[in-house]
């Protein structure tokens, strides 16, 4: 038999793995969308610039 004080020890253990998981996927999920942000400014920018060059030439 287990002393009391060990008893609830696998259980706190889980718990605290299941926060260290948590926190390890919200800081992922952070820097996904910063860089979805950052990827998506310069495609916008491209998108923009190839608009700018299209319309030039047909223009003239």
């Amino acid at each position: 038999m287990r002393p009391p004080a060990f008893r609830g020890a696998r259980a706190r253990q889980r718990g605290v793995t299941a926060i260290e998981y948590a926190l390890i996927a919200s800081l992922i999920a952070v820097a996904v969308i910063g860089g979805v942000q950052t990827l998506g400014s310069e495609v916008s920018n491209t998108f923009g610039t190839v608009s700018t060059a299209v319309s030039g030439a047909t223009n003239n």
